[in-house]
């Protein structure tokens, strides 16, 4: 397993410059979590108080509706982060589920501490303000994308913008996320 300290401080000082001692006192508030295949992070109706961020496998965020159809909101790869970001800063239930595509450990940090830290290293509010804008921007494409191009540009963008989804996410999955089934999904790559 790659350390997970310094993917976390790789991805960190992309956006912001913490000095050893900053990092290590952020890193300090991170739990470890192994995760199996198929193991649920949270579940609907879970109260939520942490999030967490990637370190190496794969997750994804979805919804089931009342005939149990899935929507995936957002896979969760190496240096991405997952919650039910609505839940966790409300503080109502949550309204989606998160679990593992493949075998994951990730850094769980709570909102609590999150909080606590950000009054009390501006770096760390600045690099958690970028990521939320980042996350926003992300959901307003792929809405905008959804209302204007059909699911062949789907397909293709989402293939040159992550191409290792491809090869670690079920083509079923990825068809859920398109909002198609598999056999369009199927169609597509022909």
């Amino acid at each position: 397993m790659p350390d997970p300290k310094e993917i976390l401080k790789e991805h960190i000082s992309n956006f912001a410059s913490l000095n050893e001692e900053q990092f290590d006192y952020f890193f300090s508030h991170f739990n470890m979590i192994n995760l199996q295949k198929g193991q649920m992070l949270i579940t609907e109706g879970d109260s939520v108080d942490h999030e967490y961020f990637v370190v190496d496998g794969c997750l994804k965020a979805f919804y089931l509706n009342d005939n149990m159809k899935m929507f995936i909101l957002q896979f969760a790869m190496p240096n991405w982060w997952v919650s039910d970001f609505d839940a966790l800063y409300s503080k109502n239930r949550a309204t989606i589920n998160v679990d593992c595509i493949t075998s994951a450990n990730i850094l769980s940090i709570s909102n609590e501490d999150r909080e606590k830290i950000c009054k009390e290293i501006h770096e760390v509010e600045h690099f958690f303000r970028w990521r939320t804008n980042k996350g926003y921007v992300a959901a307003q494409k792929r809405l905008l994308s959804f209302m204007d191009n059909d699911v062949k540009f789907r397909y293709e963008e989402l293939l040159a913008l992550y191409p290792q989804l491809y090869n670690l996410v079920p083509k079923h999955l990825i068809a859920s996320y398109l909002g198609v089934t598999r056999e369009t999904l199927s169609r597509l790559r022909q």
